[in-house]
């Protein structure tokens, strides 16, 4: 039987041995550093909690912390002025705290490398001061609290550390963090603690491991487009992938390339709250396709934890209310700004800063419309039109009195209404990912043509394949871009961190 635990028996701190900083020249070098001080530090920590309750000996409190990877500049000289990350602009010491160093490898040897190249200088690989909460050493999916209850009658922050939210935020990000006197800037915009609360929470919201999810990700508002994806990556797997190496489903399940179906007998028993599903690529160069269902919160809470992933892009696809009366269902509307009212982001991110539309997107979406439609040049506004989306958070708003919304809508110039498109723009625009939206009229309310059954039956069976397959041949676009030239340096502040 084991030993209960009592508080009077907590005597000191244990840690593992201290290690000396060491400089790194090749950025393959420097997060094999990150991987074993990483993995050897959440070790330490799991086998402390293992051995809970094992033995007589005096109880201790255990900590290990994070590693770190450090630059120190001493020129303010000018790095190639189209760049938009891979360099600081003063001269100074910049570092961050890193954690799942496997699962960011291919990140974090493009970062480093960009940084080595831009400045010639090495990186510093280190031990940082911050605590990994025990929490995030077991990785996800792990009830810590429930194992440990049979074992100790004191709550586990007397142990070891917890996940402090009083230094998770997105102040950096925000672009509102100031470092105090003589400490480090800033070198990527999420800290090491930030990025495991999303990656915790990502498993939660869509029941499938952040390791799957791709750099291209689509965002949809109905589970049509869901059952239209899965259908046509299935049919991927089946014909052998056509590049594609596996296809992911809630709850884990793996098709692989070459197989008509999953690789295990098993089904998720109701699905999470934002189902996720992953069509694979090498090096992360797949999609991903979220359902986020209805509504601004589900959209920024999921965009607030796949930005901490840094995908390369990621588009909206759904449906809206035509504001036009030249519009007709199953017509397109490419963004090219945004109204926003849907208010979730109002302390982050003020309603006065503008969403710039990315040029990049805008042409990918548009090709990819013209290709998969046949329309071309003039013709092509027979079917799309760009503008203004409008985002609210009310989505009866048609019962409210009609002369407020409407005068605010034709004064903005809107041409279509929704409630997630600004929203997920605004956190790409926030969290510096490449943002668009490509959405379909399904619905007239200024015009009494609304959303019934009927109607809506026959809009989905006639227009949703066809606009699925204009957001994957957009994306597909896109990923044969470089980064470099993706990222845009509308996204990036006056003072921005090195890491894109």
């Amino acid at each position: 039987m084991n030993k209960r635990i009592s508080s009077n028996s907590v005597l000191s701190i244990a840690t593992p041995e201290p290690i000396e900083p060491q400089l790194f020249e090749h950025p393959a070098e420097a997060v094999d550093c990150l991987e074993a001080l990483y993995e050897r530090n959440t070790r330490f920590l799991r086998e402390a909690f293992e051995g809970l309750g094992k033995s007589d000996a005096p109880l201790t409190r255990f900590r290990a912390c994070y590693p770190q990877v450090s630059i120190e500049t001493s020129s303010f000289g000018h790095v190639d002025s189209r760049l938009s990350f891979g360099y600081v602009s003063a001269p100074g010491v910049y570092t961050t705290t890193i954690t799942r160093p496997k699962l960011f490898r291919h990140y974090l040897k493009e970062q480093l490398g960009h940084l080595m190249r831009n400045h010639g200088v090495g990186v510093t690989v280190s031990e940082s001061a911050t605590p990994i909460p025990l929490h995030f050493a077991f990785g996800e999916a792990a009830h810590v609290e429930a194992s440990a209850a049979e074992t100790i009658d004191i709550p586990l922050r007397d142990l070891f550390d917890a996940p402090d939210l009083t230094t998770t935020d997105d102040e950096i990000a925000n672009g509102s963090y100031e470092p105090g006197p003589g400490e480090p800037s800033p070198l990527a915009p999420f800290t090491a603690q930030r990025i495991d609360y999303s990656l915790a929470r990502l498993s939660h919201y869509t029941a499938t491991s952040p390791a799957h999810f791709q750099n291209f990700v689509l965002f949809t508002n109905y589970q049509f487009y869901v059952d239209e994806f899965c259908a046509w990556a299935r049919q991927q797997m089946a014909e052998g992938g056509n590049g594609y190496t596996a296809f992911v489903e809630p709850g884990n399940i793996v098709t692989p390339a070459g197989a008509d179906k999953p690789d295990a007998d098993y089904t998720l028993g109701r699905l999470p709250q934002m189902p996720a599903y992953h069509l694979k690529k090498k090096g992360h160069g797949g999609i991903s396709l979220v359902n986020i269902g209805v509504g601004p919160s589900n959209a920024k809470t999921i965009t607030d934890h796949i930005a901490v992933l840094r995908p390369h892009v990621w588009l909206m696809l759904g449906h809206c209310a035509g504001l036009r009366n030249s519009q007709r269902l199953g017509d397109y509307v490419l963004a090219h700004a945004y109204m926003r009212e849907d208010h979730v982001l109002d302390d982050d991110l003020p309603v006065w800063i503008p969403l710039p539309a990315l040029a990049e997107v805008q042409v990918a979406l548009q090709d990819a419309v013209a290709e998969m439609t046949g329309y071309k040049g003039y013709d092509l506004k027979q079917i799309m039109r760009t503008g203004t989306v409008a985002t609210i958070d009310n989505r009866n708003w048609e019962l409210r009195d009609q002369r407020g919304p409407v005068k605010r809508l034709s004064q903005a110039r809107a041409i279509a209404l929704d409630m997630e498109s600004a929203t997920i723009a605004a956190n790409g625009f926030r969290f510096r990912v490449p943002y668009g939206t490509l959405l379909c009229v399904s619905d007239k309310p200024l015009h009494g043509e609304l959303k019934l059954p009927g109607m809506a039956s026959a809009f989905y069976r006639t227009q949703i394949s066809q606009h699925l397959k204009i957001g994957i041949l957009a994306l597909q676009k896109l990923a044969a871009m470089p980064p470099e030239k993706l990222h845009s340096r509308k996204l990036r502040s006056f003072y921005e961190t090195s890491f894109q």
